[in-house]
């Protein structure tokens, strides 16, 4: 008997892993959480979670939901910015490729952001933080106005 063998393709990651990756990474980096305190969460290893954040791997449907539970986002947030955003109209790859060197386009991946946001949350007095939040968003607005006159 000769034993027939096949080719088995494995699947390959696509754009649309890439920005599950990607909401992943921004949702974990968010709530303060290692890639290894979610690993040991779902059962798996830091460098899994590496490859799942890059986009190397795909995520299955279980492990999504895996990862909801542990990250308390509900599936749709790992699908948000794909339609009904300023996106909407970009084919899918310029939806889903952040540059590996220089600056995302998309504010909300940025470390910085992240950790001004972690660091807002972290302000126990909530006037203190709604008084935060009236100041920069009074300073963005002055700053808009700045260099729309300097424009015009």
């Amino acid at each position: 008997m000769s034993a027939i063998t096949q080719k088995v393709r494995k699947p390959r990651a696509k754009p649309l892993d890439g920005h599950i990756g990607q909401r992943l990474r921004q949702r974990r980096t968010l709530i303060g959480m290692s890639q290894e305190k979610l690993a040991d969460a779902v059962g798996l290893t830091f460098q899994q979670i590496q490859k799942y954040e890059k986009g190397t791997n795909r995520i299955g449907a279980s492990r999504l939901w895996q990862f909801c539970r542990v990250l308390d986002v509900p599936p749709s947030y790992f699908f948000e910015a794909i339609s009904g955003t300023p996106y909407a109209d970009e084919p899918m790859s310029a939806i889903v490729t952040v540059p590996t060197k220089g600056r995302s386009k998309d504010p909300l991946t940025r470390r910085q952001t992240l950790e001004l946001v972690r660091a807002y949350y972290r302000i126990a007095d909530p006037n203190v933080r709604r008084n935060i939040f009236d100041l920069v968003k009074n300073l963005s607005e002055a700053g808009a106005a700045t260099a729309e006159a300097t424009t015009a």
